[in-house]
């Protein structure tokens, strides 16, 4: 039901109940309706139906609306000028507020990129690069013009969520638009920012109307407390960020491809790679990208981050994990967060990769409301809006709903590329934490699919083997070869996936491939992938790609590609058995010609391949679209034998055997 018809179906009870009188006793109505008419007018209040925040007739005119600014100030001070930095804030709520003492929960979201952005390519890193040596210097960015006045922060989310009772809160990140402070990308003062404007919402903290005042603005006579926070990308890092420090008052929210972790944005397993789409961008490239506040505060900034603290932690020439990337980590603090999570993710998303929302939602089982929606598209997609609705009905305005009780994933399933309808009319994308939205561009998205949890708990681990023949198509079987073999791989960055997925055979990739599906095969969860290999050079890139065959020209999605992943054969000594990579030690060159075996995980998935089909096994070595380009010619060779993957199929061995006709 509409939201709108479940306001008139309120304002239809009434109507009902008075020609229901009416038909029994008229003049009974007739009293009845003269002392309605007289009453005074009732206050204004939500309307909630089937568990969902109803259109308030009296909350929509936007004219009435009441707007604000102020600056909250914050516990930190990032611009190093002795002064604990100010946030720019804006505020959007009912006029009941302020009229008939209506007190309403906050719906919030911060950004970085509010104020503009830039993000001239030729900025980028040169990604020709030697691995291991040092990278080629790179250029800054042209500084963004600065705004010095500002109406408002945003006007996002209004338009939802004001007429169904809420306020809506934004605020600017720290050194960006009218905010103080520098943007540190990733660290605490992301973090603290956020938490100190919902202590503001609260009463815990300072609200003034100047940058630089000490009028005082405060928001105890309108707000409950009770805040949510959602938005995507950079916007959907932010909420995950403000729930690691346990804030009072943040009771849920709703990361939609939020980054997690900067090191699993920018690094995989030890190798330096790039968020698809953006290659050659680091977490200084997205310094210079958001940096919009206040030019008096930026040559301290640059100095202090970019040219500073970054230059010595981010580490392009070997991409090991470090204490720098640890502290922008959110994994690192998510005991602290007593919020309700709803995470959303895609599984085509290969600009934030979807562990970022999976590692997260695993580490969160069994201690927070918790629920998980996927889809199949790229970068970006939010739940539908009854999802988010009930959500945040549920545990921003107390309404039993029985959302706690719902299934915990939703899955959006495959579209069949033959059948799809045409690509919707875009929205606006949003901003990408470095990835600026890119990677949509989906058609009609068909509604999702409930399970009981994510990964699928009826998925099981399927271990299959590699047999010779991959410059063509090798096998990929259960049983494991019982003699010892080995094939080569000669590195050639100019030759992307797709044409090594789609050629008859290339002496640059390795390609094993089950028999043709007799039945669809139900994949939920994470691939693990077992290689052994030795190297002509001390360093080398290392992908894995696992794919459909016949490979399908076009957009990279569910009909030609099911995951895939990369890693650095230095860090072989931590890539023991996959999960998640936070290892400190340092990787060490290769011993040419010597062989190493590491394991480690694909990106996660959950995708029904259909019958007709071959699963492949595609591993080489440099990824013209992830990784850096070193000059052609190293070359790989694979321990056959040993090297193995390791599928996560519903229903397990079974289902598998049923499907590859054994």
């Amino acid at each position: 039901m509409s939201s709108r018809a479940g306001s008139r179906l309120v304002r239809g009870s009434v109507f009902m109940a008075l020609s229901c009188a009416a038909l029994t006793s008229p003049q009974l109505a007739t009293e009845k309706l003269g002392a309605a008419q007289s009453a005074p007018a009732q206050p204004a209040r939500p309307v909630f139906v089937d568990g969902q925040a109803q259109i308030v007739p009296a909350f929509e005119d936007e004219k009435l609306w009441i707007r604000q600014t102020l600056f909250v100030e914050t516990e930190f001070d990032s611009d190093g000028d002795g002064r604990r930095d100010r946030m720019f804030v804006d505020v959007t709520r009912p006029r009941q507020t302020d009229t008939e003492g209506l007190k309403v929960p906050v719906l919030y979201e911060s950004s970085p990129y509010f104020a503009g952005t830039s993000g001239n390519r030729q900025f980028l890193w040169d990604v020709k690069q030697e691995l291991g040596d040092p990278p080629p210097p790179r250029t800054s960015q042209t500084p963004i013009a600065f705004k010095a006045t500002r109406e408002n922060v945003s006007t996002s989310l209004v338009a939802t969520w004001v007429p169904r009772g809420f306020a809506v809160v934004h605020s600017e990140a720290p050194g960006t638009g009218l905010s103080q402070g520098c943007p540190t990308v990733g660290s605490d003062p992301e973090q603290l920012a956020p938490k100190a404007v919902i202590d503001w919402l609260n009463g815990r903290a300072k609200g003034f109307t100047t940058i630089d005042g000490s009028e005082a603005v405060v928001a105890t006579s309108w707000s409950t407390g009770r805040v949510g926070m959602t938005g995507t990308s950079y916007n959907g890092t932010i909420p995950l960020a403000a729930a690691v420090t346990g804030v009072k008052g943040l009771e849920a929210i709703i990361p939609v491809a939020p980054n997690t972790s900067y090191y699993h944005y920018y690094r995989s397993n030890g190798l330096v790679r790039h968020p698809g789409g953006w290659l050659g961008e680091d977490i200084d490239f997205l310094y210079d990208f958001i940096n919009s506040g206040d030019p008096a505060r930026r040559e301290y900034c640059n100095r202090t981050y970019r040219d500073g603290e970054f230059a010595r932690g981010r580490d392009r020439a070997h991409g090991d994990y470090n204490d720098f990337w640890a502290s922008r980590d959110l994994l690192t603090k998510v005991d602290n967060i007593k919020a309700a999570v709803f995470m959303a993710h895609a599984f085509n998303d290969w600009n934030v990769v979807p562990e970022h929302s999976v590692r997260i939602y695993e580490a969160l089982k069994g201690r927070v409301p918790l629920r998980a929606y996927y889809h199949q598209g790229g970068h970006g997609g939010s739940p539908p809006l009854e999802m988010m609705n009930k959500w945040f009905t549920r545990y921003l305005y107390g309404v039993e709903n029985g959302v706690e009780r719902e299934p915990k994933a939703w899955i959006v399933r495959e579209v069949n590329p033959e059948t799809a309808a045409p690509p919707a009319p875009s929205e606006p994308p949003p901003a990408a934490a470095g990835g600026r939205g890119r990677g949509r561009g989906r058609g009609a998205i068909p509604p999702p699919v409930s399970y009981g949890d994510y990964p699928n708990p009826d998925a099981s681990p399927v271990t299959l083997h590699v047999r010779p023949g991959g410059g063509r198509i090798g096998g990929l079987v259960i049983d494991r070869a019982s003699q010892d073999a080995t094939e080569k791989i000669v590195d050639n960055v100019d030759v992307g996936g797709p044409a090594l997925a789609s050629a008859e055979a290339s002496e640059h990739r390795l390609l094993f491939a089950t028999g043709e599906l007799t039945a669809p095969v139900h994949l939920s969860g994470t691939s693990r992938v077992t290689v052994r290999l030795a190297s002509s050079k001390p360093a080398a890139n290392l992908s894995v790609w696992l794919v459909l065959l016949p490979w399908t020209d076009g957009p990279i999605g569910p009909a030609n590609l099911i995951t895939r992943g990369w890693a650095d054969p230095q860090n072989h000594e931590a890539l023991d058995d996959g999960g998640d990579f936070h290892a400190r030690e340092r990787g060490v060159p290769l011993v040419p010609g010597r062989f190493y075996t590491l394991t480690f995980d694909l990106q996660p998935d959950d995708q029904i391949v259909p019958a007709g089909k071959r699963i492949g096994l595609m591993i080489f070595s440099s990824d013209r679209d992830f990784t850096l380009w070193p000059k052609p010619g190293a070359e790989l060779t694979i321990d056959l034998r040993r090297t193995s993957l390791r599928l996560p199929v519903v229903g397990g061995q079974a289902a598998f055997s049923r499907a590859i006709g054994r």
